[in-house]
């Protein structure tokens, strides 16, 4: 069995949500719960779950406080948050799962799916996400990509471009470097698009600091710094036009 701790202020969302796990996620066993931060930190050092499921907004602090109370997070935590824009940009950086009240039973099955992948320690990437959330008000430096043996915390400047294929995006690196992640190239441009990354074409999203040139001849495609081609869609020729009389 799974075993499991819930940190939640609301009793009555403990029930909830401890029912939801009997229905859709059987193999979890609820070990112990607390109603905020100072009694979930104590809970924690003293048992030893697989996840935590966390509510984020409590009477006694965040679930993010949590965070910096623990020196080590040997499981899986999964979020719960009622809308929450900022911490759940963080959570998409950092590849963290999360969920949102009311849970939805199906989004609760995707999680628990994924925790059960996964078996490489995640602290990098709770420290990105404390990161994220602490400087708030800097864009992110740093993108948290699953690979299939690991995680892989990357500088958002060190990448070049990113191309698609299906289900599948394949990040290319200022060094040379590749890597491939099992998640949509439209994930990406959501999260990067504020960081000078334009998508050109369906299955190509570049980093705009790393352009050469663009050809107009032949439908049009943009060289980048590393040499490589990148075609641009007869749709996106216009708008390409004008970010690069903008950049």
């Amino acid at each position: 069995m799974i075993k499991a701790i819930i940190i939640d202020d609301m009793e009555q969302a403990r029930v909830t949500f401890k029912k939801d796990l009997e229905a859709y996620a059987k193999d979890v066993e609820v070990i112990a719960e607390a109603g905020g931060v100072i009694e979930g930190a104590k809970l924690l050092r003293q048992l030893k779950p697989d996840i935590l499921f966390l509510d984020i907004q409590m009477q006694d602090g965040s679930g993010f406080d949590l965070l910096d109370v623990l020196a080590d997070i040997p499981f899986k935590i999964i979020f719960i948050t009622a809308s929450d824009a900022h911490a759940i940009k963080a959570f998409r950086y950092a590849a963290i799962d999360y969920l949102l009240k009311p849970v939805d039973p199906d989004e609760l099955v995707r999680a628990m799916d994924r925790f059960r992948q996964t078996q490489f320690n995640e602290n990098d990437k709770y420290k990105l996400l404390n990161d994220s959330l602490k400087n708030h008000h800097k864009p992110n430096e740093r993108l948290a990509l699953h690979s299939q043996d690991k995680i892989n915390i990357v500088h958002i400047a060190d990448i070049v471009k990113c191309e698609s294929s299906i289900n599948y995006t394949t990040f290319f690196f200022k060094d040379g470097k590749k890597l491939m992640v099992t998640r949509t190239l439209k994930d990406f441009e959501d999260l990067l698009s504020d960081q000078g990354f334009y998508r050109v074409h369906q299955s190509h999203l570049i980093n705009t600091k790393y352009i050469k040139e663009f050809v107009k001849t032949e439908g049009g495609h943009i060289i980048l710094q590393d040499g490589s081609l990148v075609p641009v869609s007869t749709r996106k020729r216009p708008e390409v036009i004008k970010m690069l009389e903008e950049l």
